[in-house]
């Protein structure tokens, strides 16, 4: 019987319940915090470093000064019409938890697999009935492996499927702790030129392809492509991203991602640019169905979302 750490802990900072999307059936989505890649089009920026961070939505907010009396690192300020100073929070919380209208947002929350487990068990009938089960997401799951074996294996040990959104982007030793875990992977892969990964995501292939090897020898594997206007929407980028995912053992499924701008105004809330700007517009439906069938026209399956 495999041995499961119940007090393991990690850091998530949402719980997605009712999703169609991500795996199969109906289910619930962990997403981990922490990310090594820095995607121009991310749409979790809140995720990408892995302790807790707080948004603030200036039109919720009502000048009452809790937040102010209550933070002991002089970070939240009235008279900082962003009122928060980042090079100064710690993450904890504290304003949050007492801003009165909810202007202020933690995001990112310690938690065991124990406690988790008892949270996704309220949807366990359904996930019975929809076929569906776990989904973890992020950011990046890998970047938090023990703590995501230790859930795997607890989602296992409760009889459900198990699924993981991942960038491939990892160690050997997370690779082999968490992937005999996974019933279904659903690895992005953004483009085949690494020149051109690295500038947009700000690492290389390298690890990646040598993962993407290992991963797909452990467990079943759907490809999905993220796919940018101008970026990776080509034809030839679409060809060659084919021909490799025919390389990996068992990949006979790609999902087109189209680009879209839901996470833009996130970056507002945590006092950033948005990088990708809004030159580059989401990617049309027509574009998507053309690229599907390009895909199809090379023996693969293909949805579009997923």
């Amino acid at each position: 019987m495999t041995h499961i750490n119940y007090k393991a802990e990690g850091i998530i900072f949402d719980i997605q319940r009712f999703s169609l999307n991500d795996g199969p059936g109906i289910r619930t989505i962990a997403f981990f915090k922490g990310c090594p890649l820095r995607c121009l089009w991310c749409s979790n920026p809140e995720s990408q470093i892995q302790k807790s961070v707080v948004m603030f939505e200036e039109e919720k907010c009502v000048r009452c000064g809790s937040c102010e009396k209550v933070c002991n690192y002089g970070a939240a300020s009235l008279n900082n019409p962003k009122r928060i100073d980042r090079t100064k929070c710690v993450g904890c919380g504290e304003c949050a938890g007492i801003c009165p209208v909810g202007a202020l947002v933690l995001k990112g929350e310690k938690i065991t697999v124990e406690h988790l487990i008892r949270v996704l068990k309220k949807d366990e009938i359904i996930y019975r009935k929809s076929n569906g089960g776990i989904t973890l997401s992020g950011g990046e799951p890998l970047v938090q492996w023990k703590f995501a074996t230790e859930l795997l294996k607890a989602c296992k040990a409760q009889g459900w499927h198990t699924a993981i959104e991942t960038t491939g982007q990892g160690t050997e030793e997370a690779v082999e702790s968490v992937f005999p875990f996974v019933d279904q992977v659903l690895l992005d892969v953004k483009t085949m030129d690494s020149e051109l990964h690295k500038k947009v995501t700000g690492v290389t292939t390298d690890i990646i392809r040598k993962n993407a090897k290992r991963i797909t020898e452990i467990a079943q594997t759907i490809i999905r492509i993220p796919t940018i206007p101008t970026i990776n929407d080509s034809d030839e980028n679409y060809i060659k991203t084919i021909e490799y995912a025919k390389t990996l053992k068992g990949v006979d499924t790609i999902h087109i991602l189209p680009y879209h701008m839901y996470g833009e105004n996130k970056y507002t809330l945590l006092d950033r640019e948005y990088p990708m700007g809004f030159e580059i517009k989401p990617l049309s439906r027509e574009r998507a169905e053309e690229l599907k069938n390009l895909v199809l026209s090379r023996g693969l399956k293909c949805a579009i979302g997923g």
